[in-house]
């Protein structure tokens, strides 16, 4: 007979939260794939719940909430021939942070943009969601040239000393590292421009931004080097692992290293 999924309830979810190090008053991103950890009763709202009640008083959740299908078609992430891509910019309807969803940022990421009192940061592609004491501070500032920069929410939460949690998924899922990406030299970095657009209401306007090319090819290296210098915490949760560091910790490591070597 197969075996079944792990059955992971909300009291195994809280004591992996715990073993990882998220407390009350932290400011968490969190990265996840519950598929990889069993069947989680409860889904996203399960783990969402257990983190609010974890960073319970005074803490934030907050998540990428990106929106690449906001891109202009010349970018390729619509998968359409050049013939149609005229038709389609005239037909895409824009950002709107209070209803556009994310997209591929998983379920866990949805459940926070949803949540009752959640906030969300202006940008047209790159946007991220909070819930918690600091979800508006977080995401008030995001400017549009500096994607995951020190003038976006990612650089806001380092300001912060935020923690990283990584249920399921391992770095190179880890939007944090483009911080690293941003404030690190390499050979052959560069800054490119995209269109897309944004709706409010006087209606539909085309934004352009700038931002460096980012390459995650190397992620997952940076995260085992990360780890070999004991500065992560993991807990077997279900059938998988959680992970919880620093955000600084690891941008800081990271920064260094892509300017070696890269």
């Amino acid at each position: 007979m197969a075996r079944h999924p792990a059955i992971v309830s909300p009291t195994l979810i809280a004591a992996a939260l715990g073993e990882v190090g998220i407390g009350p008053g932290d400011t968490v991103i969190v990265h996840a794939a519950l598929s990889r950890l069993g069947h989680v009763a409860g889904g996203a709202e399960s783990l969402v719940r257990a983190l609010l009640g974890h960073v319970a008083p005074g803490g934030t959740v907050m998540v990428p909430a990106q929106t690449w299908l906001n891109l202009d078609p010349a970018r390729g992430v619509h998968g359409l021939p050049p013939e149609a891509w005229p038709d389609l910019r005239a037909a895409l309807p824009g950002f709107d942070p209070a209803t556009t969803p994310s997209i591929g940022m998983g379920t866990t990421a949805e459940a926070v943009r949803t949540w009752p009192g959640a906030r969300r940061s202006i940008h047209p592609t790159r946007s991220w969601a909070a819930i918690g004491a600091r979800a508006a501070a977080l995401t008030r500032t995001h400017d549009f040239d500096d994607v995951h920069g020190d003038a976006s929410p990612l650089g806001a939460a380092w300001r912060a000393d935020a923690r990283i949690l990584l249920a399921g998924v391992g770095y190179d899922k880890c939007t944090a590292l483009h911080l690293a990406e941003t404030r690190a030299d390499w050979p052959g970095k560069r800054v490119e421009e995209d269109t897309s657009w944004m709706r409010d209401a006087d209606g539909r306007r085309e934004v352009r931004c700038r931002s460096i090319v980012f390459d995650d090819s190397d992620f997952a290296r940076i995260g085992a080097a990360f780890e070999a210098t004991g500065q992560v915490r993991a807990a077997p949760l279900g059938d998988g692992t959680i992970r919880g560091f620093g955000l600084r910790d690891l941008v800081d490591f990271a920064t260094q290293w892509i300017a070696r070597n890269r």
